[in-house]
């Protein structure tokens, strides 16, 4: 045995400190800076220099020496924060400005943006195709596609470079989340904003417009805020006291209010009301939520078995989602079809919608219930950790000149009445949209 081989096998494993799950691909953040990501890679969100599926996760190699931080996946695209350097690195599908580099390339390694270096930033989110970067003191720095007003600057237009919203230069932010095409955030006194995309209620003002500029929400002002998440069309909060609330869209029982009704405002989750919630995260057309004694609860959409509960029925009331020996968990991440859960015994496990590897097990099978994710795991079927492969990318490469009109289509869909436009896509998205929301959709 030589003496790496002796070193790399008396070393402690791992331990996931953050996940985070994307529409088909999922990143972890790993003790010592590690990065690993798997699942769909197409538009280059997995950041390893290709543009491969990757059914297991691996090893990010080109932030080996970047000292990440946090991390936060979008639809297609990912972004990761180095504290020490202050650097945000983006890499995946670049249309529409979402990566921040002044342009709509892609890029299949990670990149610093240029425009927030220097910036020392305490939260990144993603929604589908905008991001949204909370500095320290309290600022809001938006990019990407702005075809609702997602990024607050008062406008439509797109931005390829983060721009400061105005609108919380003397309103200090604690914490922001970003939806399909609408945003949130949640002010350092609890205040709760909304702005972007509103036909289902889901920026929380009462009406169904949209808003170009961040407004705030009136209706619970007796309650402050301490946690926000976006799904796709709805939003979800948390209270001081751990009460949760959700609003927006209802279609497939994705508030958890025990019907499919649409909320304009927030609305308390009385199913939930003896829980202190201390995490949530939006799916899709899925929620979950992790009370402050380690149980996890998911309600919504579950063709796939995103919810994990045992099977494939949708639900509009919150169930709790069941793990081996008991196990309590301490961190959750919606991907727009699957779920990633973290437990307290530096397990890891993932379940719903697998087929582009998402689920890290090293296939491309859909499950309804939890499977542990053994490279990412203490416990595995061999009761040790399996080894993480590196990709290896050559740093000098990884950006992708491919013309748009070649690689998308434009694709409507989803009226507001519930009727869906045909689509030969079949798997690919499975997307409901509604009919004016025309998205470029890779075919």
């Amino acid at each position: 045995m030589t003496q790496s081989q002796s070193t790399a096998a008396t070393s402690p494993p791992s331990r996931v400190l953050l996940i985070s799950a994307g529409a088909s691909h999922s990143v972890a953040l790993l003790s010592g800076s590690v990065v690993c990501s798997w699942g769909r890679g197409e538009d280059g969100q997995l950041g390893h220099g290709d543009t491969d599926d990757r059914p297991l996760p691996t090893q990010l190699s080109a932030l080996d020496a970047q000292q990440i931080d946090s991390i936060a996946c979008g639809a297609d695209h990912t972004l990761a924060y180095s504290e020490s350097r202050n650097e945000l690195y983006s890499w995946g599908w670049g249309d529409f400005g979402r990566l921040g580099h002044g342009n709509s390339s892609d890029l299949l390694i990670p990149q610093p943006i240029v425009a927030l270096q220097g910036l020392r930033i305490k939260q990144i989110a993603c929604g589908d195709s905008h991001c949204l970067a909370v500095t320290m003191e309290g600022e809001v720095q938006s990019w990407g596609r702005n075809q609702n007003g997602q990024l607050g600057l008062g406008t439509t237009e797109d931005s390829l470079v983060p721009q400061k919203i105005k609108t919380f230069q003397e309103v200090p932010i604690k914490m922001v989340a970003a939806g399909a095409e609408h945003s949130v955030a949640i002010t350092e006194n609890g205040e709760l904003y909304g702005w972007g995309w509103g036909r289902y209620g889901n920026l929380g003002l009462g009406d169904r417009n949209d808003r170009w500029i961040p407004e705030k929400v009136s209706s619970i002002e007796c309650d402050k805020m301490v946690m926000v998440a976006c799904g796709w069309r709805h939003t979800i909060s948390v209270s001081s006291f751990g009460g949760l609330y959700t609003y927006g869209w209802s279609k497939y029982g994705q508030l958890g209010h025990g019907n499919f009704e649409d909320s304009l405002v927030p609305h308390k989750l009385q199913a939930l009301s003896g829980e202190l919630i201390c995490q949530v995260s939006g799916g899709w057309r899925h929620s979950m939520a992790l009370t402050s004694t380690g149980l996890l609860y998911g309600w919504g959409w579950n063709k796939f078995g995103q919810v994990g509960v045992g099977d494939n029925v949708d639900r509009c009331s919150p169930v709790q989602v069941k793990f081996p020996h008991d196990q309590k968990i301490v961190q959750i991440s919606c991907g727009w079809r699957h779920t990633i859960a973290v437990t307290d015994k530096n397990n890891v496990y993932s379940w719903g919608r697998g087929t582009n590897g998402q689920l890290g097990h090293g296939d491309t099978i859909d499950r309804n219930s939890p499977k542990i994710i053994e490279a990412l795991s203490v416990d595995g079927s061999s009761g040790q950790q399996v080894k993480i492969e590196s990709s290896n990318t050559d740093l000098l490469s990884g950006k992708s000149g491919a013309s748009l009109s070649e690689r998308y289509a434009v694709v409507p869909d989803e009226t507001v009445s519930g009727q869906t436009a045909s689509s030969s896509r079949g798997d690919r998205l499975d997307i409901s949209v509604p009919e004016s929301d025309v998205k470029r959709i890779r075919v």
